[in-house]
């Protein structure tokens, strides 16, 4: 066995995985600052040095075939460890390093960057470079080093560190909050009830929690990001359930009012991120500070 065959030139490797993950040999062109033929030619000698054919040309679009598809995961994953590699030795260097951190919209805006400087002061050395994601990270391509995210568990194939269990609050302006002496859960269905698209199911779980039926619900727009959400509330459009942590501030000056306790989700934070990059030195100064904050760490 040739096993010069096995181990393709990096050149080789970047070209094909720009290709397969943007499935475009002109966006992956203007990516790696080549020309277009310049990448094909690339992907063509791969394709003749594994004797397989990675992509199907479909007139002027190129599609991964099956074995293109099973190559790009496992390259792309690849290609994620030796970047993670080089940072951890520049790092090691530098004595500090950067991290990439992915994070839930509303709770960077929140809770993480005005806290962030007290991270600095500890470690002036690291560099924490954000990242607003909503969707699932792929960290065999994204580069990001790690993420805080909502879950309701610990997540396969990554190291995980539960950080906070995610209180939820019913939340009304001051002008529908003072319409009633006492709010009940009764009271609250007969409103517009506001949701958050990657919590829908929220409602739902309140209200069967507080013993009423789910016929009742008057469901009304929902958001994508829960900050917009919070404003729609302010702005009397409706009523807004939305974790204790994001709202704190609102409820301390009386912007928004919550009539009725915390109800306690099945959901978590957790700080997420490949076991490759376990011991990545501005990863490590970043858990560390984090897991010691008082405003997340669970008693």
């Amino acid at each position: 066995m040739n096993y010069r065959n096995l181990t393709p030139s990096m050149s080789l490797l970047l070209a094909f995985e720009a290709a397969a993950r943007h499935e475009s040999y002109t966006r992956a062109a203007e990516e790696l600052s080549l020309t277009q033929s310049a990448v094909s030619r690339q992907v063509q000698t791969l394709e003749q040095q594994l004797g397989v054919i990675l992509f199907r040309r479909e007139g002027r679009t190129v599609k991964l075939t099956e074995v293109g598809r099973l190559y790009q995961r496992e390259i792309s994953e690849a290609l994620g460890r030796i970047r993670s590699a080089t940072l951890h030795a520049i790092a090691h260097h530098g004595g500090g390093g950067s991290l990439r951190l992915a994070t839930l919209p509303t709770f960077g805006s929140k809770w993480l960057l005005p806290r962030l400087h007290e991270f600095y002061r500890r470690h002036p050395e690291v560099l924490v470079h954000i990242n607003s994601r909503i969707e699932p990270v792929d960290f065999a391509t994204s580069g990001i080093d790690a993420a805080i995210v909502v879950a309701s568990g610990e997540q396969a194939g990554l190291v995980s560190h539960r950080l906070h269990a995610e209180e939820l609050l019913v939340i009304l302006s001051p002008a529908l909050a003072t319409s009633r002496e006492v709010w009940t859960a009764q009271d609250i269905a007969g409103q517009t009830l506001l949701s958050v698209a990657n919590n829908a199911n929220a409602w739902g779980d309140w209200f069967s929690h507080q013993g009423v039926a789910l016929q009742s619900m008057r469901l009304g727009p929902s958001f994508e990001l829960t900050s917009h959400l919070i404003q729609a509330v302010r702005a009397d459009i409706g009523i807004g359930l939305v974790p204790r942590i994001l709202i704190a501030d609102e409820l301390a000056e009386g912007t928004l009012v919550s009539p009725l306790p915390a109800h306690a989700s099945a959901r978590g934070y957790y700080l997420v991120y490949p076991p490759r990059n376990q011991a990545l030195p501005a990863l490590e100064a970043f858990r560390g500070w984090l897991l010691e904050e008082p405003g997340l760490r669970e008693e």
